[in-house]
């Protein structure tokens, strides 16, 4: 059924126009129980008549055919009223090939023994945006974000190994380190022959996306980060189980990371911290919290904290990569982050003075609050940056 609001007629739905005037839309079959009250006029579809207004035609004394006449006319004055707004639908609709490049694709691409599942939008000859997404989530989380981009870029967002739908082989027949998963995207990056492109890095993604990034600067055009950290200035003060794991990698402090996997810890501290709850879609956490529930994932996670150490010793390396390449950087902050704050966005520009900078008002899952605000953020400074 048609969303809109219900008139004082009976069985009649309408929408607001820009001038906040009700139009009847007739061109739609909506459920009407008492069908006395439905007039028919071929092309146009139904048009409804108060019951009292019916009444009074069918009793007044006119001929037959004279009171048809004016039923079919009061019918028609109901529907001519919608033809505007019809009109109007129709110039406003998105052309179809627009459609055509906004609509999602969902792909995958062998990569070794790594079947790689991917999101994808937009024409395959436009600018390329890479999406790399972060802990403990999958591509779903830039689900809002591709169709705001597609229209001029052609947005292409992997699962890592190890999470969402990618499938690769378990624990002890591949390594599940973060050099074992930019080898991993590196290969998918050849695969598809992304020759050029710029990153989007967040999360887990930022150590994957710049190991990328120093193996081959050249391909790289610009980078976007959302939260994802690259300067020890980023860190807060709740890594603490984490960084005596990374000390000590005893069975006893890996077990004390486990909180970090649990549904709880997902829900209210990664997604739910800083975020206004009235716009935070389940649909995040609620997926996350259903793959970190399937056999084998919750050690593949474990494996992947340990390692994360491994990156803040590739801290020096990024930043030396930042500034002898000097790519163009924006930096998109969900201020109130409880793992990575804002000086880790603020830090980028010690070693790229030009980089931009934006602390929105959102947690650690910006997107999931802020998608329209941070699409906006990049179709600026892409258009600066990238030739679309």
């Amino acid at each position: 059924m048609m969303p809109g609001r219900r008139c004082k007629r009976p069985f009649v739905y309408c929408r607001y126009e820009h001038r906040h005037r009700l139009q009847p839309i007739h061109r739609f079959s909506f459920c009407n129980p008492a069908n006395q009250n439905t007039t028919i006029l071929p092309g146009i579809g139904k048009a409804y008549l108060p019951a009292s207004e019916k009444e009074d035609i069918m009793h007044s004394g006119l001929s037959l055919s004279s009171r048809r006449g004016v039923l079919t006319g009061l019918a028609a004055g109901s529907a001519a009223l919608a033809m505007p707004s019809m009109a109007k639908a129709r110039r406003t609709q998105t052309p179809l090939k627009e459609k055509a490049m906004t609509a999602v694709r969902y792909c995958s691409q062998r990569v070794g023994e790594v079947d790689i599942f991917y999101r994808e939008a937009g024409p395959v000859d436009a600018p390329v945006l890479l999406l790399l997404h972060g802990f403990p989530t999958s591509s779903h989380m830039f689900r809002d974000l591709l169709p705001e981009l597609a229209n001029s870029y052609r947005v292409i967002a992997p699962d890592l190994p190890g999470f969402g739908q990618t499938k690769a082989p378990p624990r002890g027949h591949f390594d599940y380190t973060f050099d074992a998963l930019a080898e991993v995207i590196g290969g998918f990056v050849e695969a598809l022959g992304l020759n050029r492109y710029a990153l989007y890095i967040f999360d887990y993604g930022a150590p994957v996306g710049l190991r990328l990034a120093m193996r081959h600067p050249e391909r790289v055009s610009a980078i976007v980060s959302q939260n994802g950290n690259a300067y020890v200035e980023g860190f807060s003060d709740q890594w603490g189980p984490w960084e005596a794991y990374w000390r000590e990698p005893s069975a006893k402090n890996r077990d004390a990371c486990r909180p970090s996997l649990a549904p709880d810890m997902i829900k209210n501290w990664q997604y739910g911290t800083g975020a206004d709850p009235s716009l935070l879609s389940p649909d995040g956490y609620e997926l996350d919290i259903a793959y970190m529930a399937r056999p084998g994932a919750e050690d593949i996670q474990l494996d992947l904290i340990f390692d994360y150490r491994s990156n803040v010793g590739l801290y020096p390396a990024f930043q030396a990569y930042f500034r002898e390449h000097r790519p163009p950087l924006l930096a998109v902050w969900g201020r109130h982050d409880p793992a990575f704050v804002p000086a880790g966005a603020m830090a980028y520009q010690s070693d790229l003075p030009d980089a931009e900078v934006h602390l929105l008002d959102a947690g650690h899952f910006a997107l999931e609050t802020h998608h329209a605000e941070i699409a906006t953020l990049m179709r600026d400074f892409l258009r600066r940056h990238i030739s679309a």
